[in-house]
C-alpha cells in the first residue's frame, strides 16, 4: 500500500513539474519595413527584392510563390494548387482558394479493384493520382485583385534561376538523395533524369539547370491562362492522355480558383483567422482552442505530461470531427457554425478524463448544432499580409515529371476517401463527405492562419506536414501566447502530433523527457516506435511573419529544412 502511495505521489510530482526555461534561444530577424520567411533562403531573398521595388506581400507572394517552384521542388510548384489568406491594410481579410479539382472523368470508385479493394499506388504513383492544377491560377488572381508591380516582372526571377540555375543548398541536395524520393522518382525516366541526372546525384554548392521548366515560366510570364488554354496545355494533356491520366484539355480550361470568406475564432483575447474549407485546418485548429482555453496551460507548464495530456485529448477529438464532417463545402454540407461554436468545445471537452488518455476507437465524431507541402508568411511595409501554403501533396508529388514542361504532378487525388474507413497515404480515416466527385476540390489539411489583437496584426503563419500541418499550427500558437514565447522560439521548441486514427502519439526527438514519457504512458497514451512523423524525424516545418509594438515586423523560419527568414 505504501509502495503504491509513493508511486502515486512520484507521477504527480513529474505531471506537475514544469519546463522553466527553453533550451532554444534564437532571435527572429527584425526589418523596420517587410519581411519574408519561406523554407528557402534564395526565395526569401527575391520575395524582399519584390517588396524594395515598391511591390507588396501579394506581389511578393507571387514572386516567392514562383521562385519555390524552381529551387524546392518536393513542395513548390506550378503543378500542384494551396490556400492563400490576404488580409489588407485597411483590415480586409479573403481567403483564395487555388486547391486542384477532380478531373471531369473522376469517379467515386477509381482506385477500388473489382473486389471494392483500394488499389496501392494508383492515387499517390501514377497520373491517375493527379488532380488539376491551380497554383498559376491561384497565384495570377490574386495577383489581379491586390498586386501593384506587373506580373511579368514577378515570374521573371523564377524563369531566370531555372535558365542560368542555383546553387544546391543542403537541405535540397539532402532531399534528393533520400530514400524514398529515390524510390518515388525510379519509375519515371524524366524525373531521374531532372533531379537525380540518372544517378549522379547533385553535391552542396553544385548549380541545378532546368531549362524545359524556365521555357514553361517563359510562356507563362507572358499570360498565366497560357498554362490553361496555350502550349504548355497543349503538352500537359497530350502526356496525361499518353501516361492513363484523366486531366483533359478542357479540365485545363475550366480550372477557376474561388475566393472564400476566412473562418474566425478567439482564444484568450487574441482573434484567429484562418481557412475556411475545403480545408480541414481552420476548423480544427479553432476547435481545439475552444477547448484548450478554459484551461490553465502555462500552470501546467510547457510539455509537462498534464499539458501534452490536454493537447493531445483536443487533437484526438478534432481530428474524429475531421474525418466525419468535413469536405468541399461545394460539394457537401458543412456544420462549421456548429464546429466553431465555444458550446460545442465544451461537450468536446466534457469528455476528456484529466488522468487518463481516451482510446481513440471510442472517440466519435461529435454532433455540433446546425447554424510536402511549403508555407511562406509576408508582411509589407504598409500592414499587408499574406499567410500562403501550396502544395503537391507527397514529397515530390506523384513522382511523374511532365515531358517538355520541367515540372512535377501532384498526387492529391489521394487526400479523397478512396473507401471509406480506409486510411490514406498519411494515415487519415475520412468519411464519405470527402468522396471523389468530378470538379471536387479534396479535403486538406494546410492551415494559413492570421493572429490578431485588438483588430492588429500580430502574426502569420502556416506549415507543411499532412496532418500534422494542423497541430504545428496549434503548438506555435500556444509557444506563443500561452507560454511567451517570441516567434523564433515558437517555432524551433519540439513538436507532438496525434490524429485520433492510428491511435498513436508521433514526437520529435529530444521533445520529451524519458520521465515525462513514462508518466504519459502510464496514463494510457500510446508512443510510436520511433519519433517523427514517417521516415522523417522531424514535424512540420513553420514560417511566421509577425509585427511588435513599435512597428517593427518579425522574421522566423523553421531550421528543420534550412528556411531562412530575409527583410529590409
Amino acid at each position: 500500500m505504501k509502495r503504491a502511495i509513493v508511486l502515486l505521489l512520484l507521477l504527480l510530482l513529474l505531471l506537475l513539474v514544469p519546463v522553466s526555461t527553453f533550451a532554444w534561444t534564437r532571435e527572429p530577424l527584425r526589418a523596420r519595413n517587410g519581411v519574408v520567411a519561406s523554407v528557402d533562403p534564395i526565395a526569401s531573398r527575391i520575395g524582399v527584392e519584390v517588396m524594395k521595388k515598391g511591390g507588396n506581400a501579394v506581389d511578393a507572394a507571387v514572386a516567392v510563390g514562383f521562385v519555390l517552384a524552381v529551387t524546392w521542388p518536393s513542395a513548390g510548384n506550378l503543378g500542384g494548387g494551396g490556400f492563400m489568406l490576404v488580409r489588407t491594410a485597411d483590415g480586409k481579410a479573403e481567403a483564395i482558394d487555388y486547391r486542384e479539382r477532380a478531373p471531369l472523368a473522376a469517379t467515386r470508385t477509381m482506385y477500388l479493384d473489382e473486389k471494392g479493394e483500394v488499389v496501392k499506388g494508383l492515387s499517390t504513383d501514377s497520373y491517375k493520382a493527379a488532380g488539376v492544377p491551380g497554383t498559376v491560377a491561384g497565384l495570377a488572381l490574386a495577383h489581379q485583385k491586390y498586386g501593384k508591380l506587373k506580373w511579368a516582372d514577378l515570374v521573371e526571377p523564377a524563369r531566370t534561376l531555372a535558365a542560368d540555375g542555383f546553387e544546391v543548398s543542403h537541405a535540397l541536395a539532402t532531399s534528393l538523395r533520400r530514400e524514398s524520393t529515390i524510390k518515388k522518382l525510379a519509375k519515371w525516366p524524366e524525373s531521374r533524369r531532372i533531379f537525380q541526372r540518372n544517378g549522379r546525384f547533385y553535391e552542396l554548392g553544385e548549380k541545378f539547370v532546368q531549362p524545359e521548366l524556365a521555357a514553361t515560366l517563359a510562356r507563362i510570364k507572358t499570360d498565366p491562362r497560357e498554362f490553361y488554354e496555350g502550349e504548355t496545355a497543349r503538352i500537359f494533356a497530350s502526356e496525361m492522355k499518353k501516361n492513363s491520366g484523366l486531366i483533359t484539355a478542357e479540365d485545363l480550361k475550366t480550372y477557376e480558383p474561388t475566393v472564400r470568406t476566412p473562418i474566425k475564432g478567439t482564444y484568450r483575447g487574441y482573434e484567429i483567422v484562418s481557412m475556411p474549407p475545403p480545408s480541414s485546418g481552420g476548423i480544427a485548429l479553432i476547435e481545439m482552442l475552444n477547448m484548450l482555453e478554459p484551461i490553465d496551460l502555462e500552470a501546467l507548464g510547457w510539455n509537462s505530461a498534464f499539458y501534452v495530456h490536454n493537447v493531445i485529448e483536443v487533437m484526438r477529438r478534432a481530428f474524429s470531427d475531421r474525418a466525419h464532417h468535413l469536405g468541399d463545402t461545394d460539394f457537401v454540407k458543412v456544420p462549421v457554425e456548429g464546429l466553431l461554436s465555444k458550446q460545442y468545445a465544451a461537450k468536446r471537452r466534457a469528455g476528456i478524463n484529466p488522468y487518463r488518455a481516451a482510446v481513440s476507437t471510442g472517440v466519435k465524431p461529435g454532433a455540433p448544432e446546425p447554424a510536402e507541402t511549403t508555407h511562406f508568411s509576408i508582411i509589407d511595409s504598409e500592414g499587408n499580409v499574406v499567410s500562403n501554403t501550396y502544395t503537391i501533396n507527397d514529397s515530390y508529388g506523384a513522382g511523374a515529371t511532365v515531358a517538355g514542361l520541367g515540372f512535377l504532378i501532384n498526387d492529391e487525388m489521394d487526400d479523397f476517401t478512396a473507401q471509406p474507413g480506409v486510411p490514406n497515404g498519411y494515415g487519415l480515416v475520412q468519411g464519405e463527405a470527402n468522396s471523389i466527385q468530378p470538379r471536387k476540390r479534396p479535403l486538406s489539411s494546410m492551415t494559413p492562419t492570421i493572429v490578431l489583437q485588438d483588430g492588429k496584426v500580430v502574426f502569420a503563419l502556416g506549415s507543411p506536414g499532412g496532418p500534422t500541418i494542423i497541430n504545428t499550427v496549434l503548438l506555435t500558437i500556444l509557444n506563443v501566447i500561452d507560454f511567451g514565447m517570441n516567434i523564433q522560439q515558437a517555432i524551433d521548441a519540439p513538436r507532438f502530433h496525434h490524429q485520433w486514427l492510428p491511435d498513436s502519439v508521433y514526437w520529435e526527438e529530444h521533445g520529451f523527457s524519458p520521465d515525462t514519457r513514462a508518466a504519459l504512458e502510464r496514463m494510457g497514451h500510446i508512443f510510436r516506435d520511433k519519433p517523427g512523423f514517417s521516415e522523417l524525424t522531424t514535424i512540420g516545418d513553420a514560417h511566421v511573419a509577425g509585427i511588435i509594438g513599435d512597428g517593427v515586423r518579425m522574421g522566423a523560419s523553421d531550421a528543420r529544412r534550412g528556411g531562412a527568414a530575409a527583410g529590409y
